[in-house]
This record gives structure tokens, sequence and C-alpha cells, in this order.
């Protein structure tokens, strides 16, 4: 089924609830606006950039993730127990929830399809390279790839490794790059 499909049958499903009296315009306009702006992979590009943008940030971004969310009041929940690992040059990481598919909402928005796929859980654990590489990431076999399992008590998000060529670029700048896939870790950022 194509977007436009999609879209099309969203938004005759939403005209008939609302003509039937079962859901709320404005409660739907109410949901749309908080994962379009509250929510989302836009929180968690903003640590990002404030992280690469300020050492003392980052450190404390990297010692206690759940503590620095709550400073900024994110909605949008599953952050409870957040930790944020960095890629580096020697080290690549990439999240998954082997059981389900637990995320952080807050910071991440909604998960992607491919993220809740029972072939991604299983195999990116046993053979990360070739996921990655499926996404059209290829790590340097002297890189280390680190994959991090998600679960109800503990969320992880991934710290990518800043482009060389955005030195000097302002928070807002850096944070409009940044993608979610970057940050569970399936995608690398390219300085183009």
């Amino acid at each position: 089924m194509s977007q436009t499909t999609a879209a099309i049958r969203a938004q005759a499903l939403e005209s008939l609830l609302t003509e039937r009296g079962l859901l709320d315009a404005d409660l739907i306009d109410d949901v749309i606006v908080r994962y379009n702006e509250r929510v989302g992979p836009m929180n968690g590009a903003k640590l990002v950039a404030h992280a690469w943008s300020d050492v003392a940030f980052k450190k404390r971004l990297l010692t206690d993730a759940t503590a620095v969310v709550n400073e900024f009041e994110f909605s949008g929940g599953q952050v409870d127990k957040l930790v944020v690992v960095e890629n580096t040059p020697d080290t690549h990481n990439v999240v998954v929830c082997t059981l389900c598919s637990c995320y952080p909402w807050a910071v991440l928005g909604l998960p992607p399809k491919w993220y809740k796929d029972p072939a991604y859980r299983s195999r990116v654990v046993r053979e990360p390279r070739s996921v990655l590489a499926e996404f059209g990431t290829f790590i340097s076999t002297e890189k280390k790839i680190r994959v991090w399992d998600s679960s109800a008590e503990i969320r992880y998000m991934v710290l990518p490794e800043m482009p060389a060529a955005w030195q000097g670029r302002d928070v807002d700048s850096l944070a409009a790059s940044v993608s979610r896939d970057s940050m569970i870790g399936v995608t690398v950022l390219d300085a183009n």
C-alpha cells in the first residue's frame, strides 16, 4: 500500500469515527502535534548536539542520561532508565530490543517498523555487520561493534560520531542534521 493510499484510508477512517462521535477531532490534532513537536527524534538530536558542543554536558549525558533527560522534561516516556552509549573511532554501537520493541520514545519518537521486526531483532545480535550493511552502513573490520539490548528496565540511545566537517556549527544546525537512525546506530552521519 502506498503512503498516499494509506493517508487516504487514514483520513476516511478518521472522518467516519469523528462523524459517529467515537473520536474527537481536537484530540487527534493534539496527538499529532504531540508526536510531531514534543515527542520524537528532535529531542534526541538536541541531546546529541549539546553533547557535541559542550564537553561537560557530554560527560553528564554519558554518565547519567536519565537525570539529564529529566532536566529537559521531554514528554513521551520510556526513558525512566536511559543509557547513552558513544560511537568512537574504534567502537560503533547499535541498539535493539530482542524481546519485543523497548525503545526510548521521548528521545527517539515512535519506533520504526523495522525495529520491531523479528528479523532485525534476532539478526543484529548475531550478524551486526551484515544487518548494518543492509542499511547502507559499512563498518570497518578494525572497528568493534557493540550491540545493546534494550529492555523494559533500561533503554539505550547512541551518541553518534560527529562528522569533522560539522565542527564550528551552532547547536541548532547540528541538531537539525542528526537522524533518528544514527541514534539507534543503524546509520552513521554523513558530512554531506
